[in-house]
């Protein structure tokens, strides 16, 4: 089954916690804290391959989890490092972020690697806490949680050349007589679900990949038919073979058609219409095909070179082929993203930055405290130790939340939630 975009959950690793101890050696006299930190969470990455085709693997397994990191230990002994979980994705996919849109990565060359989610930080060990004012530490830190997020993966395929047209104008056909391709050929519209990729090599030794597209119909842009699924695979192509059938199949009017397919192109988002086309002017092995080339010849109005062949009989297959060749080594490169389509991952501003934190009365009148830097402190704070209990409270108060809360009015003794958990607001 060729799938070709699937949104999936993935998660980074969490760090492990840091470890509580003390040295207890014969002959240490005074050993002090000995704790080690956590390890590192795994990463997310995705790479590329060369030998897949498809996103198949990740239709059916939806949620990815990185390994967590392993926790401290003593002695100052660091926990082990999470695995990276590695995914690898056909050549050609792009990853985008499922909430905002913005591209994460786009994996277009074979062993390419994209980190997306980094793993959480180990935690520490209550020897790293150890100073000269307090050489008995009992506090540690959790590990820094992992992150979540939803992406959506698109297979764009690396492509020079595209084939268009129509359904059942021959484009299956004709990548398979300049290609080793074998695609699916049958007499009825539509025997073509998926793209198919084939390299064309000359004898000169120049060469291009091909691929022949699903065929198009009225409405594709906005999704009808194979809609974008088919118009997706062109984004990355710099020449478009437009195949048209001059052989007037089924009554079917050859202009008509080629005027439909480009409106189509023009719809779409990428500058597809920007890219040079060739008119293949095919079946002209056909009665009648000859005077439906010399009307289509007085109605076209552009600047696209007509080349009449049949690549059924294979006749002027390799004219074609060395003005394809011809036309790539002058043709622009299209840039597939606008630059503001890539999610930024530092973004350096002389604008205030935002509030670290919220704080709303919920319905009960017992006001929660949410943010993301709160909650990250709330995770790695371990609450079975009043030392790391304090210093929650000093991050807090730094951080302005205690003002916050008084000037709404929260008075000692009042309730306070921070992630579903009460808290006693003390003076």
């Amino acid at each position: 089954m060729f799938v070709d975009h699937v949104t999936i959950d993935i998660e980074s690793g969490k760090g492990g916690d840091g470890m509580h101890a003390f040295r207890r050696e014969k002959y240490v006299p005074k050993g002090g804290p000995s704790g080690g930190d956590g390890g590192r969470g795994g990463d997310v990455v995705f790479e590329g391959d060369e030998g897949l085709s498809t996103l198949l693997e990740f239709h059916y397994d939806r949620h990815r989890k990185a390994e967590d990191g392993g926790n401290g230990k003593a002695k100052k002994m660091h926990g082990r490092d999470g695995e990276d979980l590695v995914l690898k994705v056909p050549v050609g996919t792009t990853i985008f972020n499922a909430g905002n849109g913005k591209v994460l990565a786009d994996i277009t060359e074979d062993k390419q690697r994209a980190t997306v989610l980094r793993g959480g930080r180990g935690g520490r060990g209550n020897a790293r806490f150890a100073s000269s004012r307090n050489t008995a530490p009992t506090l540690k830190e959790n590990g820094e949680p992992g992150r979540a997020l939803s992406i959506r993966m698109e297979l764009k395929l690396l492509a020079d050349v595209g084939l268009i047209g129509m359904p059942s104008v021959g484009k299956s056909t004709l990548i398979s007589v300049i290609s080793a391709s074998k695609p699916r050929i049958a007499s009825y519209p539509f025997t073509t679900l998926q793209p198919n990729l084939g390299v064309v090599g000359l004898e000169d030794g120049r060469s291009f990949v091909a691929a022949d597209m699903p065929g198009l119909i009225e409405g594709a842009s906005a999704g009808r038919g194979l809609g974008q699924q088919f118009l997706r695979h062109i984004e990355r192509t710099r020449v478009l073979l437009h195949v048209v059938d001059m052989s007037a199949f089924e009554g079917r009017d050859p202009y008509e058609d080629y005027k439909a397919v480009n409106a189509e192109l023009s719809a779409y988002d990428y500058q597809l219409e920007q890219r040079p086309q060739i008119i293949v002017a095919n079946k002209m092995d056909m009665p009648g095909a000859d005077e439906h080339l010399e009307r289509f010849k007085s109605l076209h109005e552009g600047d696209s070179p007509i080349i009449p062949i049949s690549a059924y009989t294979k006749r002027n297959v390799e004219t074609l082929l060395y003005q394809t060749a011809d036309l790539l080594e002058k043709a622009p490169a299209f840039p597939l993203y606008e630059p503001d389509a890539y999610a930024d991952y530092v973004t350096y501003t002389f604008e205030d930055e935002p509030e670290p934190f919220e704080i709303e009365k919920g319905d009960d009148g017992v006001f929660d405290v949410k943010g993301e830097r709160v909650e990250k402190l709330y995770k790695m704070t371990d609450f079975s130790n009043d030392e790391a209990i304090r210093r929650f409270a000093r991050q807090l108060r730094d951080m302005g939340v205690e003002d916050k809360l008084k000037d709404l009015g929260v008075e000692p003794g009042d309730t306070v939630r921070i992630m579903g958990q009460p808290f006693e607001m003390f003076e």
